[in-house]
């Protein structure tokens, strides 16, 4: 008999082994997770059980329970980011033709010489660990962390903070802190002098900095980060994901002429229809499964 089996017959107060499976039955019909130790109690793993079908998950694939829950999370958000690309991709569409053409390519040709030279340039690690920390610095404040010491060089860094959670944990990888930086004293000098003659350099810089954040970002996903270990690798894409994509959102809305209201008008039934298409092949799929089993 089964570890599960057992637990089975221990709560039905030493039932029958012959009641087991109807129990089990009406067990198996709900989504259940148990950590169950196996023979002589040197593994420990995770049992995960979906209408009837049992996998033993081990500590070192999914480390616990919540960090599984954050990846069926991940799993149920897939169609979100397919849902919200699209509308940003609508969004950037609506952006109107700037007069200039210098105005129209600074950005881009920024954005395109930051890639180009991390390739053939020395990298700028310090520069780049010291956003990385004060990312995490700035984000801890706002979710009401005590903020410590913090420590920059170029093989790497940290910052000591009285709490922590997936958002700040993740922050450095979707929000653009030099980019942000750039954003913020333009209209903070724009209170006090004209900058509009500056334009073209300050989306040249706004170009630089964001293509410097995507290809560090990159870069780092590629390597063993403990931010992205700690929350799981789907689940911390996802929300990557998705916060980089509202933040070019708002930065449309911001510079352009489309607003939060219209933004979550094209978002909701775009959401609908994509989860309704998973909804429908996820039940064919089951459908077919189904006439499988029954067939002889």
């Amino acid at each position: 008999m089964s570890d599960l089996a057992r637990l089975a017959s221990a709560k039905r107060g030493g039932g029958k082994e012959g009641r087991t499976p109807d129990l089990l039955n009406a067990i198996q019909a709900l989504y259940q997770l148990s950590y169950t130790p196996t023979k002589g109690r040197k593994k420990r793993g995770l049992y995960v059980m979906f209408f009837g079908v049992s996998t033993f998950i081990r500590p070192d694939s999914f480390g616990d329970v919540k960090k599984f829950l954050k990846f069926i999370i991940g799993l149920f958000f897939l169609p979100l980011c397919w849902a919200f690309s699209k509308v940003v991709f609508s969004l950037l569409q609506s952006l109107p033709a700037a007069a200039s053409g210098w105005t129209i390519w600074a950005l881009p040709l920024g954005f395109m010489i930051s890639i180009v030279g991390f390739f053939i340039l020395p990298r700028p690690f310090r520069t780049y660990v010291l956003a990385h920390e004060l990312t995490h610095a700035v984000w801890g404040l706002l979710m009401g962390a005590k903020v410590g010491k913090m420590k920059v060089g170029k093989s790497g860094g940290h910052v000591m903070l009285s709490k922590s959670n997936f958002i700040i944990s993740l922050a450095p990888y979707f929000f653009p802190f030099y980019t942000v930086l750039v954003i913020g004293l333009w209209y903070g000098l724009g209170c006090f002098f004209d900058v509009s003659r500056y334009e073209v350099w300050w989306l040249a810089a706004v170009g630089l900095t964001w293509g410097f954040h995507v290809t560090f970002t990159v870069y780092m996903l590629s390597q063993h980060q403990p931010d992205i270990q700690e929350n799981g690798r789907l689940f911390s894409y996802v929300i990557i994901y998705l916060a980089s994509l509202f933040f070019v959102a708002l930065w449309v809305i911001v510079i352009g002429s489309p607003t939060f209201r219209g933004a979550w008008q094209l978002l909701l039934p775009e959401t609908a229809a994509d989860y309704e298409s998973v909804r429908v092949v996820f039940l064919a799929g089951w459908s077919h499964l189904k006439d499988i089993q029954k067939s002889p």
